[in-house]
């Protein structure tokens, strides 16, 4: 935790409190044929966030276009997985990837971190992120044979967090109401 003690402290931009959507739908792949109907389906001013690895270049900002298009009709917030600098030129609402990759931080954008432990939570912490997306705290199609958190680990985990909480891995509308969870994330889920 030294290294850490070197990194700047900054403030997130967003408040704790009801200014990010509580649903926020994940791209991929496996989901892209589905996504239009998918962000269509959403309440109104939920969240999305943009991944796509699978595609490279002008292919995968073809496609963020067309989605974006579908997610601005609705209120939605989009997140690019990308830098800072690319998701300004796309006209992003924020970043969305590991906590160092967030860095440094970028005033306009929503920065949501990725954390899998306690050391990443710490990171998002410490880079003041504005929200944390923890996972994974079900199996996924993702990684089914992947190690989960699971609902205690989740909780432990989300106390230590300073910026909101998105619980992400397995999620679905029944198991974020089991979990008592208002913030939650999915590809399949919610596709």
């Amino acid at each position: 935790m030294a290294a850490l003690s070197m990194v700047p402290r900054y403030k997130a931009l967003v408040p704790q409190d009801q200014s990010l959507p509580a649903i926020w739908l994940i791209s991929d792949a496996r989901n892209d044929a589905v996504l239009e109907s998918a962000l269509k389906r959403l309440p109104r001013g939920s969240g999305f966030i943009y991944r796509h690895y699978h595609l490279d270049g002008r292919a995968r900002y073809e496609r963020y276009l067309t989605l974006r298009r579908v997610a601005r009709a609705y209120d939605h917030t989009v997140i690019l997985a990308d830098s800072a600098l690319t998701a300004t030129e796309w006209r992003a609402d924020g970043i969305y990837g590991p906590s160092r990759a967030l860095y440094p931080r970028r005033n306009g954008l929503l920065h949501l971190a990725t954390a899998h432990n306690i050391r990443e939570v710490a990171l998002a912490n410490q880079f003041g992120s504005d929200a944390i997306l923890i996972s994974p705290i079900f199996t996924t199609n993702s990684h089914p044979s992947g190690k989960v958190l699971g609902p205690a680990k989740f909780r432990l985990l989300a106390a230590h967090s300073n910026a909101p909480v998105i619980a992400l891995g397995g999620m679905n509308a029944h198991r974020a109401h089991t979990l008592n969870w208002s913030r939650w994330a999915a590809i399949d889920g919610l596709s």
